[in-house]
């Protein structure tokens, strides 16, 4: 098969070169040149012609939105519910997923496991390696207990080979694994570069659209934690996940960054044993520290992940410091520590400027939304004074910079997944008031951060 024409294409001015430069011939700008299948066509003055657009392609039918119809997506259980919880429900059918994660955090793990559940369940699966032997790949299989699997494997990375194999065994669900290490024969850059990831991606996209056939993309990520090669590779897949979690612990969060067939931000939380990653269903267990006796600088919030409410511990150690405090804060948005501090100390009178500050969210969890506010607020105060809050003890809401306290969202559902856990005092924001009392919690509404306070002392 005769190779397409490449071609090299600047990022900055969009100006082309037959052969790689180092600096743009265009513009003069340094090493934005990239590579790139030139398409097939007339020249590039085609678009010159006194017929346009009109002489290049004949106008296509179009039709009203109202007019077309809209179908529920068909939807397969992956066999593991905590991963079909961050899809949306299962694997959807012509659907591209992009999974990414630190090295040796579990992706290929979970995937062997999801594969080998499909194929026991009826449907042909494909397993594509391009970083492991066949023989590796079957001794993992053995360490997880489905030595017996009868998952189609294949050790490749050439990207022609792959779909000509995907054309002949016809599976419903293919795993690539890894997208970084697949490579165009169309194209002379080595695998893992910006113009391999990205025309590989496409071609694969393609297929995946054209044959209903789910394709699911490991991706490298870069010390920054981000996904490695262009961003147009996020852009182009239905659903990209994330692992999440230390590799030193044995739980592991799978985040939905985006998903065109579910809920964002959704997670599934998996235990690391022996025999694989296996679904965690009371993940709020693990996020509670287990108190003999109430202690200072701890206080429970829920928080919000997709479409479940959570229980997770807040720790906070207030301790007197040198010259410079230090703030820090692991799985809170470390910008907002400082405003929260400010906001404590003009509207409530708590000072601690010449106090370290440190704040973590217990079980490595991440909590981006602002509902943590109010909970982070209140274990600081707690350990500064070194008095506990007292058992079953939570609360949240996000904090303004007037020291109001603002709703979150969905708050009855936080509380009733409170009650449900046995705490029975909480501090909301008063719109999170429930209309109705829940039986066992008592509720304190509150609309500022002095109000907060003053039911603290209290209790």
């Amino acid at each position: 098969m005769a190779k397409d024409k490449t071609i090299f294409t600047c990022t900055e001015c969009g100006g082309t070169s037959p052969r790689w430069l180092g600096k743009c011939p265009a513009c003069g700008a340094w090493n934005t040149l990239i590579e790139q299948v030139a398409e097939a066509g007339p020249g590039k003055n085609r678009l010159s012609a006194p017929q346009g657009y009109a002489g290049l392609a004949h106008a296509q039918p179009v039709m009203p939105l109202a007019a077309i119809e809209a179908q529920d997506v068909a939807r397969t259980a992956s066999g593991i519910d905590e991963l079909d919880r961050v899809l949306g429900g299962g694997i959807v059918e012509g659907g591209v997923v992009l999974i990414g994660g630190d090295p040796g955090i579990g992706k290929s793990t979970l995937l062997l496991q999801a594969m080998d559940a499909l194929q026991r369940a009826g449907l042909p699966t494909l397993y594509v390696t391009g970083e492991e032997s066949g023989a590796q790949v079957a001794l993992r299989s053995r360490r997880l207990g489905i030595e017996g699997s009868q998952v189609q494997l294949l050790a490749e990375i050439q990207l022609e080979k792959i779909l000509a194999t995907v054309d002949a065994t016809q599976p419903a669900v293919v795993v690539i694994d890894s997208i970084q290490t697949t490579y165009s024969d169309q194209l002379t850059s080595a695998p893992g570069s910006v113009a391999q990831v990205r025309e590989c991606a496409a071609h694969l996209t393609r297929m995946a659209k054209g044959t209903g056939i789910a394709v699911i993309l490991v991706g490298h990520v870069t010390k920054e934690g981000a996904l490695a090669g262009p961003r147009v590779l996020e852009h182009m897949v239905d659903t990209v996940l994330y692992f999440e979690g230390d590799t030193h612990s044995q739980f592991r969060l799978v985040r939905a960054i985006k998903n065109r067939f579910g809920a964002v931000n959704e997670i599934g939380v998996f235990a690391m044993t022996e025999k694989g990653l296996k679904g965690v269903s009371n993940p709020s267990a693990i996020f509670l520290s287990q108190h003999s006796e109430p202690v200072p600088g701890s206080c429970v919030m829920v928080t919000l992940e997709g479409t479940r409410p959570m229980l997770v511990e807040i720790q906070a150690l207030v301790d007197s410091a040198g010259p410079s405090p230090r703030r820090l804060s692991v799985g809170l948005d470390k910008d907002r520590l400082a405003m929260l501090l400010a906001v404590l100390h003009r509207h409530a009178g708590v000072a601690c400027m010449d106090q370290d500050v440190f704040v973590n969210a217990v079980g490595g969890v991440r909590i981006s939304e602002p509902a943590a506010d109010l909970a982070v607020m209140l274990s600081i105060t707690s350990s500064l004074r070194g008095k506990a809050l007292p058992r079953g003890f939570l609360a949240f809401g996000e904090v303004g910079l007037a020291g109001e306290v603002r709703p979150a969202p969905r708050g009855q559902e936080r509380l009733k997944e409170a009650a449900k856990l046995g705490f029975s005092v909480a501090v909301v924001p008063k719109a999170n008031a429930p209309k109705k009392p829940i039986e066992g919690l008592t509720i304190h509404a509150v609309e500022r951060v002095e109000e907060a306070m003053d039911v603290v002392r209290g209790l």
